[in-house]
């Protein structure tokens, strides 16, 4: 599947992508209102930044207790469910006179329904395209993804001004449950994708059998550490130009766009695998140069181009899906989320306490050159032949395994 107008004929598609295109809106809208919500009673930036970012950290557990539910729920139903469990959290946080602290316990909640929701949405997605269509699908939602989250934070910039922050809360609530009505009337009620019901247990179990591969082990490495040092690197931003942030900001999306389309809609099949490192090296090569302070111009262009090496990330996850048996899949993408954003908040940390011991450039610097460094040592774990061999078992268990027929 090579074009954007397959993609669109392919049956439930445009639901799906509706779906997580307000459901993502509604998340943009909850984080700023209370975020604002919660620096207008407290003044504090620490319990602010915990209000807004702080449910990538549920994220953690959601993966050790939660994912096997994402194999083992009729995905309709899972995903009509989460929504309305996400416009219940909205209303609640809607509410006057709601401590922080309880405010909190809800942001964490809905962290934990998260890490299941993201599994499920994905594990669904494969379903649902061809088996030669999920980077072109992937990267299509990630674009629009992206686009949504820069008109998320307008409308809710614009919502706390107008209505306040708990009236913006309300509007987030409203887009919940349009998206929990969308996947209601737009998805089809498919089976789970594998047998037996979720539990702890069996998400031990299946994480288990993920992690034993090396193969796998160093898909995962490559999509995590990479990624999450270089996020690292942009939480720095704010202080390395204040006046700049947003055009730097601004460039390195529009430069993940331009990967997003390049890796699903213009590179060629064969040219995936050899590009994989590449990409890795252009992601954190930009940002070595920010050790030596360079102009705001020159540091936007580099952010940008920077940006672009976010792409390899839909080429790992597209090895990832090659190497997992079917009955899997849904739970090794939800693992995979996790560990993006538990790396990527550990990378944050990781920079903010590195700059105060080296200042923000060489920080900067540092940290993407580890990033390169990690980059090159996962690469012959990436190409060497137990990969090879490893990803032509997860073709033939594509081919015959229980989970690897789609519906439709």
């Amino acid at each position: 599947m090579r074009s954007y107008r397959q993609l669109l004929r392919v049956p439930e598609f445009a639901p799906l992508f509706l779906t997580t295109t307000a459901s993502g809106a509604g998340l943009t809208v909850q984080g700023l209102a209370l975020g604002v919500l919660v620096h207008d009673t407290t003044g504090s930036p620490l319990l602010t930044a915990v209000s807004m970012f702080g449910a990538s950290f549920a994220q953690v557990l959601g993966a050790t207790l939660l994912l096997s539910a994402a194999d083992r729920l009729r995905p309709r139903a899972a995903t009509v469910t989460v929504l309305l469990l996400f416009a219940l959290g909205a209303a609640v946080l809607a509410a006057p006179r709601l401590p922080v602290a309880a405010a909190l316990a809800v942001v964490l909640a809905l962290g934990l329904v998260n890490s299941v929701a993201g599994a499920v949405r994905w594990g669904l997605l494969l379903r649902i395209v061809p088996d030669d269509g999920y980077l072109l699908a992937r990267s299509t939602i990630n674009v629009a993804m992206g686009a949504t989250q820069i008109a998320g934070f307008a409308l809710g910039g614009v919502l706390v001004v107008l209505v306040s922050p708990r009236g913006a809360l309300l509007v987030a609530c409203a887009l919940f449950l349009s998206a929990a009505l969308l996947a209601r009337l737009g998805l089809t009620d498919r089976p789970p994708n594998a047998p037996g019901r979720p539990s702890v247990a069996e998400t031990w179990r299946g994480n288990r059998r993920l992690w034993s591969s090396p193969a796998r082990r160093a898909c995962y490495a490559a999509l995590w550490v990479p990624n999450g040092l270089i996020v690292g690197c942009e939480a720095l931003i704010v202080p390395f130009a204040p006046e700049a942030a947003a055009l730097l900001f601004v460039l390195s999306a529009l430069g993940m766009v331009l990967g997003d389309v390049l890796v699903g809609r213009l590179l060629p099949a064969g040219a995936r695998g050899r590009l994989i490192t590449p990409l890795r090296l252009l992601l954190a090569a930009p940002f070595t140069l920010f050790a030596l302070g360079p102009p705001i111009p020159l540091a936007a262009v580099l952010a940008g181009v920077a940006g672009i090496g976010f792409g390899a990330g839909l080429l790992l996850q597209e090895r990832l899906i090659a190497l997992t048996p079917g009955e899997l899949r849904g739970q090794a993408l939800g693992l995979h989320s996790s560990g993006m954003l538990t790396m990527q908040a550990v990378g944050a940390t990781l920079a903010g306490t590195v700059a105060q011991l080296v200042g923000v450039e060489a920080a900067m610097g540092l940290l993407a050159a580890l990033s390169l460094v990690i980059t090159l040592a996962l690469t012959p774990a990436l190409l060497g032949p137990v990969d090879r061999a490893a990803a032509q078992a997860g073709r033939n268990t594509t081919q015959t395994g229980p989970g690897a027929k789609r519906d439709g």
